[in-house]
């Protein structure tokens, strides 16, 4: 099962990988983890993307596209893999069809999570982190048993800048801008497959399985 999981900061990509990944036992392969795991390793494209980011630079596409190459020709990617946070345009995408081809594979899907941008913002902004543990709550859907306390260690709860609403906003024009794009793209490849992702956690998977089934 050879996948990509589209959608905006926030749409649940993360969660619903975790559940494929234990179901199909293939690895979720996002491009903040490769490129550290790269640079950890001292692949050669690990040590180029090293030299960009000591000196506060982006990564380029060249760079990042090396790495998720080194990536997939691992074992574990034989059987399958959840490509999460890459492509992120269109050029990338194109990028990423050439590296398949070379390597013999084939897309199954892209599946796009859909989210209203007021209601994404809705559920970033009332996100809080625990200082201590690190636990995370949700002022509304998963409060702390005492405000601003966390429930495991005690320690104070605060809120990260990715989860200001001014932070979150620029975000989603960031991902509209760039990303949106590639739904056009692989809706003329055949392979697009939009899912509500307002729905409860496990309607979404439901229907991301549903959508796996039928392939």
């Amino acid at each position: 099962m050879k996948l990509i999981l589209l959608g905006p900061p926030g749409a649940g990509k993360g969660t619903q990988a975790a559940q494929l990944v234990e179901r199909f036992s293939i690895p979720q392969v996002s491009t903040g983890d490769m490129l550290r795991a790269a640079v950890r390793e001292q692949t050669p494209m690990g040590l180029k993307a090293k030299e960009f980011m000591d000196k506060g630079a982006l990564v380029t596409d060249e760079v990042v596209i090396g790495i998720v190459r080194e990536r997939l020709q691992q074992p574990d990617c034989e059987s399958g893999f959840i490509l999460d946070g890459f492509p992120r345009t269109v050029p990338q995408a194109d990028a990423l069809a050439e590296t398949l081809s070379v390597l013999g594979k084939d897309l199954d899907a892209v599946i796009s999570l859909h989210v209203e941008t007021d209601a994404l913002v809705e559920r970033l902004v009332g996100r809080r982190s625990c200082r201590g543990c690190g636990r995370g709550f949700h002022i509304s859907f998963d409060p702390p048993a005492k405000e601003g306390v966390c429930d495991s260690c005690g320690g104070e709860l605060f809120q990260r800048d990715d989860d200001k609403e001014e932070t979150i906003r620029k975000r989603m024009e960031v991902y509209h801008q760039q990303t949106v794009p590639l739904e056009n793209y692989y809706r003329q490849a055949g392979l697009l497959k939009a899912v509500d992702g307002m729905a409860p956690i496990a309607e979404v998977q439901q229907q991301v399985l549903g959508i796996l089934q039928a392939l």
